[in-house]
């Protein structure tokens, strides 16, 4: 078994709240991953068993910045809640480093589910999840899958297999550029093993260009000062691996997301560069799906996409709260 080591000490980017309990935990996934999370747990007094969820994301982000402030505030409202690093990532396991899979980080939420599931204080049939960015999308893909999620929110969501290989807003959909990408990685896999390493992509770009999108502009930051920074994430230091995209470039994970059954909240800004996934991700998951009625998308209004990361007056919880509370019944 992968040993891994945990920070004892308060590292996360938010201040720690005096009506939680917080812990580290631990939970191994069908994969072998030894997966890290923080476990916050509301301070009142319940006979009954708690409602939980497991909370990831965004991508390349750790449990102690976004995830870790959405799993705190949601354990004020009255949930057992876990943060998690999803595997090869923070403080999780999983060799080499900073690599991704679409397969293996839906596995992270379903192992957060096993888990949260054998608590003696939750009760198993209320268990939800929250992907956030990239994790977004896993989070819808998890739901169409494991049925004992009765309610997933994705926000400020990424369809990364899509992204990976259609390019921002489907501009590289193609076979020429898809091959190119391809041929790149090929190659970048030749170098890495005869190096015995594996090359960076640089995380979030720093200094930041003069000509940056206003996007680039807001995920700088975020990850790059004393808003988000953390030591363990990849965004505000080194990045992905460069070869990390290879199965996400072949994959479609939101292929049958029209087959969930269970209650889905998609929650994007309007302001947002990313906005069009989250509205094709929540058109096509009703499109043909018998299950409509438990499905929302909610647009903030004067919300970019990284408004929804940590902005406090733009981040929905009450409605958050209200989901969850309706569907994890």
């Amino acid at each position: 078994m992968e040993k891994i080591e945990l920070e004892n000490s308060w590292d996360k980017v938010f201040k720690k709240s005096n009506k939680v309990e917080h812990k580290k935990v631990t939970f191994m996934n069908h994969f072998g991953i030894m997966v890290a999370a923080d476990m916050y747990v509301p301070k009142i007094k319940c006979n009954d068993k708690l409602s939980a969820i497991a909370v990831s994301g965004p991508f390349g982000a750790v449990k102690e910045q976004s995830s870790g402030l959405y799993a705190q505030e949601l354990a004020k409202r009255g949930f057992l809640t876990i943060a998690f690093d999803p595997s090869f990532t923070g403080e999780s396991g999983g060799k080499p480093r900073y690599m991704n899979s679409p397969d293996i980080n839906t596995e992270d939420f379903l192992s957060a589910v096993d888990f949260l599931s054998d608590l003696d204080n939750v009760d198993s049939n209320k268990i939800g999840i929250i992907g956030i960015c990239g994790f977004g999308g896993m989070a819808i893909n998890a739901a169409s899958i494991d049925t004992r999620i009765k309610a997933t929110v994705a926000s400020t969501m990424y369809d990364m297999s899509r992204v990976t290989g259609n390019g921002y807003n489907d501009i590289d959909d193609s076979e020429k550029a898809r091959y190119k990408l391809r041929e790149s990685i090929s190659n970048q896999r030749t170098i890495d093993y005869k190096e015995n390493s594996y090359k960076l992509t640089g995380g979030v770009v720093d200094p930041l260009p003069d000509d940056a999108p206003d996007f680039v502009r807001d995920y700088y930051d975020y990850y790059k000062t004393k808003r988000g920074y953390h030591k363990r994430s990849l965004n505000s230091n080194g990045g992905w691996c460069v070869t990390a995209q290879t199965s996400l470039l072949n994959t479609r994970i939101l292929h049958y997301s029209n087959e969930i059954r269970s209650a889905v909240l998609v929650i994007h800004g309007d302001k947002a560069h990313s906005l069009y996934f989250g509205r094709d991700a929540y058109n096509d998951m009703v499109n043909g799906n018998k299950y409509t009625n438990n499905k929302e998308l909610m647009i903030i209004p004067d919300a970019t996409h990284v408004d929804l990361y940590d902005n406090m007056d733009k981040i929905p919880f009450d409605k958050i709260e209200e989901f969850f509370k309706k569907y994890l019944v």
